[in-house]
């Protein structure tokens, strides 16, 4: 099986990803305009959805803001019109999803696919060429900021180093195809590199990181704070010296929970299905975006723009980088606050703060007595794929009684609902928790919280 992957078109854009660095502001608003205008006439030329949507009154020159916003909704709905390329459907794209065997199997011989886990209420199946690809590539290789470059220095290629990713491994989620990619690409990094789910138990999960004895511990914040956790209470022995976050808001206090439990360099990254390497954090702690290949506008409630420094109700996604799939002024319901003042580190990137759905870690009473902590993106995974449902309130009551809100009504709801308490229920023996009681009731909309996300699991 080839992975997608072009050697002289990632050369390419490596090149023009160190010379963005270098050319200033300018030259990064330059490359910006440059991008959506040949993004703007390809999704003109190529996609049915956007030459209705769009209309005869855009072109290449118009202004972004000036065009009209799309959804998740939308596009999925259009999606055989959304796709520039006609052999894409989307009933044989779910086809390949489905099957957990077919991860990081390129679509066609050139596409990479992944599906969403469903946080903005609709999951949604992404299709990325080896023009995006190589993009994501080279952000990740030459922007992500190397805490210890004297050791990558002397080892390039990170043959010294033992990676873990802990996070689902299961479906096809981003994360999971891209390191599944980096494996067929790199033999090296296979040998080197190991998977382990955040669904196992936490015991387990713990017996197989202490065997593997990572050097770099690659996973979602909520997960490093509960290993974190295992490590101060004397059951994790592992030294990483580096840790990758990514894919939920990292507070100050959650990083210092980190640092203290696992110790080592922690480094946060901000990314989507939607668009893999949108974000770095430089050495000063400040999350810089890619503006040269990714554009977001921080918006209020009805979509108009939200001055630096101020809080956003969600942010349109403009990607530069995917032709297959276009994204134009894209809802992606996540909080960023675009920071106006430069970085001490001297990038010329701009500087932005994320504030994303902030979900909670239950705890909960084992069968022996003691606690065991729930992850939500565990959580979230077990309803999702366990249950087949993807808009829901889980609030925790008490340490062994959760209560479940779920909008639909009649007899699709009380399915969903039966579905929902089996899996939770399921979920809770196997990390040897005492028997749980899970209440549900239907009809009720899902909160929203600052983010513009669905505040879907909330402690007690």
């Amino acid at each position: 099986m080839t992975p997608v992957f072009d050697l002289l078109r990632l050369s390419l854009i490596s090149m023009d990803v160190v010379a963005a660095q270098r050319s200033g502001r300018v030259g990064i608003a330059q490359r910006q305009r440059n991008r959506l205008a040949q993004m703007l006439d390809n999704a003109l030329r190529g996609s049915r959805f956007y030459q209705e949507h769009l209309g005869t009154r855009a072109s290449a020159s118009t202004q972004l803001q000036d065009l009209p916003v799309v959804t998740r909704g939308q596009l999925m709905e259009r999606f055989d019109d959304w796709v520039t390329d006609p052999r894409l459907h989307l009933d044989e794209l779910r086809e390949l999803t489905a099957d957990p065997e077919r991860i990081a199997e390129p679509w066609l011989g050139r596409y990479m696919v992944w599906e969403s886990s469903g946080t903005a209420g609709m999951p949604g199946i992404f299709v990325q060429d080896g023009h995006a690809m190589a993009v994501y590539d080279a952000l990740e290789a030459l922007r992500r900021c190397q805490p210890r470059p004297l050791a990558h220095w002397m080892d390039p290629l990170h043959l010294s180093e033992r990676h873990a990713f802990v996070g689902a491994t299961g479906g096809h989620f981003a994360s999971m195809v891209s390191l599944q990619r980096l494996r067929s690409i790199n033999p090296w990094i296979a040998a080197t590199t190991r998977s382990f789910s955040i669904q196992v138990p936490t015991a387990q999960l713990v017996d197989g990181l202490n065997a593997f004895a990572p050097t770099v511990l690659i996973t979602y914040p909520t997960a490093a704070a509960l290993l974190a956790q295992e490590a101060l209470e004397g059951r994790l022995h592992i030294a990483p010296r580096e840790i990758w976050t990514g894919g939920e808001t990292l507070s100050p206090a959650v990083r210092a929970h980190i640092l203290q439990g696992l110790g080592g360099v922690l480094r946060n990254s901000y990314g989507a299905s939607e668009f893999l390497a949108m974000g770095w954090e430089c050495v000063h702690g400040h999350m810089h975006l890619n503006a040269d290949w990714v554009i977001l506008e921080p918006v209020d409630e009805k979509h108009r723009p939200v001055p630096p420094g101020e809080p956003a109700c969600s942010v349109l996604l403009t990607s530069l980088a995917n032709q297959v799939q276009p994204l134009i002024r894209y809802e992606l319901a996540d909080q960023v606050v675009l920071r106006g003042e430069s970085c001490a580190c001297g990038s010329p990137l701009p500087v932005i703060e994320v504030r994303g759905r902030q979900d909670d870690p239950l705890r909960m009473v084992r069968s022996d007595g003691g606690t065991a902590t729930l992850l939500p993106l565990a959580l979230s995974t077990v309803l999702e794929e366990g249950a087949g449902v993807f808009d829901f309130h889980l609030r925790q009551i008490d340490a062994s009684t959760l209560l479940l809100r779920l909008p639909l009504r009649g007899e699709e709801g009380r399915a969903a609902a039966a579905r929902c308490r089996a899996a939770l229920k399921g979920y809770a023996a196997s990390q040897g928790l005492a028997p749980i009681q899970v209440r549900t009731e239907l009809g009720h909309s899902v909160p929203r919280g600052r983010s513009g996300k669905a505040c879907r699991i909330v402690a007690c």
